[in-house]
């Protein structure tokens, strides 16, 4: 059994985890990339909030992470109130990845301030920015974050939830397959919600692990723009 079975195999029930990434913010509108930079959310980041949260409510959820970044906190306090779900509580395994030198910066001037490193960029994704979280890092604390989320649905007997980022939920999923590498990227958009089901089968054998929902967007109508982090 791998290292990323073990922490599913401790499931002695059928549990759901729900992954939500936060509303449109202002820098998404205006292509900046974020990264631990602090923007807030937009009126339309507001509006895939609420439809989030209303889509959500109703699902018996437990207990609601979030990033303690403020695009992130201010998704889950609208998710918590619009879906009826627990207050949400910040934890920094769930912030966004560090973008290093691309941080705060609209992605076309990235390219052109940074020529050589974009192009390490373009199929290496932030592996390819000197700077920038590493996907090691990222993977240990994917499964760290997945961790804390099956003992805390272990803990309340009813599903969890955390509102994070684009570029962390990469690894969140990617973590499940045992995927290292940065490529093929997921679709992320704002307010996308990613339901992961694992379900116990025998004793000492891995769980039955399955993706129902990979950013399903409930913000129906309201158009999205390109996931850059």
């Amino acid at each position: 059994m791998n290292e990323h079975d073990e922490i599913f195999a401790g499931v002695d029930r059928d549990t759901t985890i729900y992954l939500i990434r936060h509303g449109e913010s202002e820098a998404n509108a205006r292509n900046i990339v974020q990264g631990l930079t602090e923007w807030p959310l937009n009126d339309r980041g507001r509006l895939q909030a609420s439809a989030a949260g209303a889509w959500l409510a109703g699902k018996g959820i437990g207990s609601l992470r979030c990033s303690p970044l403020a695009r992130a906190r201010e998704t889950a306090d609208i998710v918590s109130r619009t879906g009826g779900l627990p207050d949400p509580v910040p934890d920094p395994l769930f912030r966004e990845l560090d973008t290093g030198c691309f941080s705060g910066l609209p992605i076309d001037e990235s390219r052109e301030r940074f020529p050589d490193i974009y192009a390490e960029f373009e199929y290496l994704s932030w592996d390819g920015v000197p700077d920038a979280e590493h996907s090691d890092a990222l993977y240990e604390r994917a499964l760290e974050a997945w961790a804390e989320l099956l003992g805390l649905a272990s803990g309340t007997g009813a599903p969890a939830a955390a509102v994070s980022h684009g570029g962390f939920i990469q690894w969140l999923v990617r973590s499940t397959f045992g995927c290292r590498s940065w490529m093929p990227l997921l679709p992320t958009g704002n307010c996308g919600i990613f339901t992961l089901v694992v379900m116990p089968t025998r004793p000492g054998k891995p769980p039955h692990v399955r993706w129902k929902h990979v950013n399903l967007e409930p913000a129906v109508g309201l158009p999205q723009v390109m996931p850059i982090f």
